[in-house]
């Protein structure tokens, strides 16, 4: 079979495409006919092996597995020993090591069946970004029917899935994005939407009771600004932190628990947590049409390095998707 692979850290250029031994499914384990894979910011840290910090999971002078991409739809091919929840032939979306491939193994803990009415481009867009949405809301948020809500960086892949899950919630929904953006992120569910290069939403008379941020391009005092007393502030998966070493990380990470130990605002991060539970969640969010992914653009499989350039720019809008 096909499959991207990469040996050593870098730049886009050291992926490849290759031809490898189709995976055989372990114990408790699916293996997958993929019909479609979604890019992640996670994806290319790993390529790179930046920050440093990357590395103490992955291999710190190579990579340990060479295998790549982790969003992913598509047909059940074969059970391992031990499967109870699926048959092949199922439809499945979920994540798993070495989605970038016509072929990949993973744990049937981390597959979910695709609704009938959603397709495989659609599906593979959501783990990841949707349940980073979902966990960072309802867990670090806490969000409730009525609260306000605020999504920095609200075109992208994250915060396309944040407004829409956050309306299914009751909250009213203000995004934060490009003015080429306004309309579509309106056209998801956002009550209100600012032109960051227009209006600063830190210096407005509005205060967010959840501030969901995916861009971090203001400081801790000025979301504190912002903020209503109780409310809750969630960074959002950053892993540069603003340096190599992960320094910035780790300093903005005391800054938050300094901002937290005055008075009622939380300040917080979040890492998604791939679980059989919140997959099914999102699963009825699909179905029932209340999350509806924004797909960018779809590239082959030949041209995952070209679509993993696009992604790191930063300027996708909602999701990059892979067809092998």
């Amino acid at each position: 079979m096909k499959a991207i692979v990469h040996r050593v850290y870098g730049s886009p250029d050291v992926l490849g495409l290759e031809e490898v031994d189709k995976p055989t499914p372990g114990r408790g384990e699916v293996l997958i006919r993929v019909r479609a894979a979604g890019v992640n910011p996670l994806d290319w840290h790993f390529m790179r092996g930046l920050p440093y910090a990357v590395r103490m999971l992955a291999g710190w002078r190579q990579p340990k597995d060479t295998r790549f991409g982790q969003d992913v739809a598509g047909e059940i091919e074969a059970l391992g020993a031990d499967v109870k929840q699926f048959n092949v032939g199922d439809r499945v979306f979920g994540t798993c090591r070495g989605a970038f491939a016509e072929f990949a193994c993973g744990s049937e803990r981390t597959f979910t069946r695709k609704p009938e009415n959603v397709t495989f481009e659609e599906a593979a867009a959501a783990p990841i970004a949707a349940l980073t949405a979902l966990q960072t809301l309802r867990d670090k948020g806490r969000i409730e029917a009525g609260h306000k809500v605020l999504v920095n960086g609200a075109a992208g892949g994250v915060g396309t899935f944040a407004v829409q899950i956050a309306k299914s919630l009751g909250a009213e929904v203000t995004g934060v994005c490009s003015a080429t953006n306004l309309g579509m992120v309106q056209s998801i569910g956002a009550d209100h939407v600012v032109d960051y290069a227009r209006e600063d939403f830190s210096q407005s008379a509005r205060r967010y009771d959840v501030i969901l941020d995916c861009v971090a391009n203001h400081s801790l005092a000025a979301y504190r600004r912002c903020m209503n007393p109780e409310g809750r502030y969630v960074s959002v998966g950053r892993l540069d932190g603003g340096g190599r070493w992960m320094m910035g990380a780790l300093w903005s990470g005391f800054a938050a628990a300094a901002h937290s130990s005055v008075g009622g605002k939380r300040f917080l991060s979040i890492f998604a947590k791939i679980n059989k539970q919140d997959l099914e969640s999102l699963q009825e969010l699909l179905r029932t049409g209340r999350v509806k992914p924004v797909i960018d653009r779809c590239y082959g499989l030949q041209e995952v390095a070209e679509a993993i350039r696009y992604v790191e720019r930063r300027h996708a809008r909602g999701k990059v998707m892979i067809r092998p």
